[in-house]
């Protein structure tokens, strides 16, 4: 990373931190798709942003000046960091009152970044990234396709990390501007203190990331002459999946009192799948449920995230009736065709063994063994982060959240994975050591296979708990 660029800013003050920031290689028609999915989710904002943008040089913001004309009459303010070209200033978006422009020096660090930093009561995002250097590329040497250029970063949504960023792209606009960077302290601090009463609905904003990302791919498979097609497919693919794993991220993070929940249930899940002997890809497709599994965890709601939702969905051929209703945010990950059987997995969880649970109303062996392993593991986990309070030891903490699943097995709970579950809890008051692991997210397109592509795959159904 470039001295004194943003990007290496914010890399270092989380060096050594609990939560190093995980960075990834991403091509500019990744980054194009990913802007303007974040950029247009502005359009649809309860709250008015600041949009704080580095474009390299001025011809690439002159591509976009139309889209932000636009952009900005949702926005408090908008600012284009960028080395400039001819037209830069005297485009029609730069003259309006709420654009400022920042004219880079050709030896400025942030004139090889990209970036979109969006922040406002109800939205933050952002995407901070840095172009490779010709010695990056290696021997292959630079690529002669625009769309094929590489980038290194990050995107989120984490709102501490954006104001970070946001606070940093406005201390380096200072060394141009020190009244814009008054200006812009200003509407930081004012945004900070305004307290939203609903945040955007994070699970649109997502299905739009995905579907933007996904539109690129046909775009691509127009194309016949890229060298790197499929990588850059594979690119492309693999941030669709990282959008619905830090949606996931965020609703533990909120969650204060349990905010490592997806990573143990994944611990609890796979290690009964395990002495189940399920299958290699059964695992793999359960770790990703596990750490989706809490985009589907409020079954009585009409929406998780967002409302208006809620539909109807088919679960085997088309020509088969319509089943049981999906939850929307279980929804949302059927946008992506890797996930769908992802998507059956997560919205069967809350199922009951006597055929009471929802949303379909499944019993016994109909509900998808993958689906059963991982509502009971859920709902093991949350019962012993809720005893975590009390001054128990934490034996005593997993006895009795063992005790209450003992007591609905044969009603809620398939008895023989009870069973299972009690072996699992032996071990561990016995000294037994889960592997409790934050996925990386950058790097999750492991966890997608030919197993997850096929939309109708048989997800397990059957009572034997011998798998080949």
């Amino acid at each position: 990373m470039l001295e004194g660029s943003i990007l290496q800013q914010l890399a270092d003050a989380h060096k050594s931190g609990l939560r190093p920031l995980r960075f990834g290689v991403y091509y500019k028609n990744t980054l194009v798709a990913l802007c303007h999915a974040l950029e247009d989710c502005i359009l649809t904002s309860s709250s008015a942003p600041l949009v704080i943008a580095a474009f390299q040089r001025g011809k690439w913001y002159l591509q976009e000046a139309d889209r932000y004309r636009d952009l900005a009459e949702r926005s408090r303010q908008v600012v284009i960091m960028a080395a400039g070209d001819a037209g830069f200033a005297e485009h029609p978006t730069s003259q309006r009152e709420n654009v400022e422009l920042v004219n880079l020096d050709s030896a400025d660090p942030v004139a090889q970044e990209w970036h979109l930093i969006i922040i406002s009561p109800t939205y933050t995002a952002m995407v901070l990234c840095q172009e490779l250097s010709a010695a990056d590329y290696g021997a292959e040497g630079q690529p002669d396709e625009d769309l094929e250029r590489k980038f290194y970063g990050v995107w989120m949504f984490e709102a501490g990390l954006v104001q970070e960023a946001a606070e940093l792209a406005i201390a380096h606009i200072g060394r141009y501007n020190p009244e814009l960077q008054q200006t812009l302290t200003q509407h930081l601090e004012a945004i900070a203190s305004t307290k939203a009463e609903k945040p955007d609905e994070l699970d649109a904003i997502v299905c739009r990331v995905v579907d933007y990302l996904h539109n690129s791919e046909l775009d691509l498979s127009q194309l016949s002459n890229l060298p790197h097609q499929k990588e850059l497919d594979s690119n492309l693919v693999s941030n669709e999946l990282q959008a619905f794993l830090r949606m996931a991220q965020l609703i533990d993070l909120a969650d204060t009192n349990n905010p490592m929940a997806a990573a143990e249930v994944v611990a609890l899940a796979e290690t009964m799948a395990q002495l189940l002997d399920l299958a290699a890809w059964q695992i793999k497709r359960l770790r990703l449920a596990g750490l989706l599994h809490r985009l589907g965890r409020l079954p009585d709601s009409e929406s998780f995230l967002s409302p208006g939702l809620s539909m109807h969905y088919q679960e085997e051929a088309p020509s088969c009736p319509l089943t049981c209703p999906l939850l929307p945010a279980a929804q949302s990950l059927r946008t992506m065709p890797q996930l769908r059987a992802v998507a059956k997995i997560i919205t069967h969880q809350h199922e009951w063994w006597n055929g009471t649970g929802s949303p379909g109303g499944l019993a016994a062996d109909q509900i998808p063994l993958e689906s059963r392993i991982l509502g009971l593991a859920a709902e093991f986990q949350q019962r012993v982060a809720s005893l975590q309070a009390s001054n128990s030891s934490r034996e005593e903490n997993l006895s009795q959240a063992l005790a209450e699943c003992i007591k609905e097995q044969q009603s809620r709970w398939d008895p023989k994975l009870v069973d299972t579950l009690a072996l699992l809890v032996a071990g561990l008051q016995q000294g037994l050591t889960l592997p409790v692991m934050q996925t990386k997210i950058v790097s999750g397109m492991w966890l997608l296979d030919d197993q997850n592509n096929l939309e109708n795959e048989t997800i397990a159904q059957t009572g034997s708990y011998a798998h080949g």
